[in-house]
């Protein structure tokens, strides 16, 4: 038994399009001793990874926009601004995901990818992390609309944003999910180094598959 906590029981509570786990455990209290055995359930999603396409030669951001059945009944309406985000695959790393999940959403190609955090979304019921990723991207001539996997009955529309607006939606509301919110917060601590070293090079002349 580890110090810190015990498993007693796993089971599979439902499982279906996602899986909730139901664990019986005990672990250890602050003031010595441990709890008696305790009954919690969690959401196992898979794990992500998002990433925020950023021009730097011409300061602007990529944001997706999409229809999302968790904001329903909230009062923010089901369509969200977004980072580019996607669900890691078996096989799959996280940077792997960053590339495929860009040329799906946006069709455009990332330049080197830097790694803003990896933190849990919600971990008092989800087994759920993020890779969060920063990456230069040309946004020239990029379409806005007809994005998605038809198969995973995606509709996405580009907005290529003014990265100073993009960091001002935060002071109203304008952005309501937390990916975005802290890729855009990272950004604006960061942009003027991002800037200093991603315009060494010019941008691609080309975006699309890579």
């Amino acid at each position: 038994m580890s110090r810190d906590y015990e498993i007693l029981k796993r089971e599979v509570a439902y499982d279906g399009y996602f899986r909730i786990s139901r664990f019986t455990l005990r672990h250890a209290l602050f003031a010595g001793g441990q709890t008696p055995p305790i009954v919690r359930e969690r959401f196992e999603r898979g794990h992500a990874v998002g990433v925020l396409p950023y021009d730097p030669w011409y300061d602007r951001v990529v944001l997706v926009e999409q229809f999302r059945i968790g904001a329903l009944d909230t009062g923010m309406g089901p369509w969200l601004l977004e980072t580019v985000a996607g669900m890691v695959e078996p096989g799959e790393s996280a940077e792997q995901v960053a590339r495929r999940e860009t040329r799906e959403e946006a069709n455009c190609r990332l330049g080197e990818l830097e790694l803003i955090a990896r933190y849990l979304v919600s971990p008092g019921g989800s087994s759920q992390t993020v890779h969060l990723f920063a990456a230069p991207v040309d946004s020239r001539d990029l379409q806005r609309d007809g994005h998605g996997n038809d198969d995973e009955a995606e509709d996405i529309r580009l907005h290529v944003l003014p990265a100073d607006e993009a960091i001002a939606m935060l002071d109203h509301g304008g952005i309501e999910a937390a990916m975005p919110i802290i890729a855009l917060q990272w950004l604006a601590l960061n942009r003027d180094r991002l800037r200093d070293r991603w315009q060494a090079a010019p941008p691609a002349p080309y975006n699309g598959p890579e």
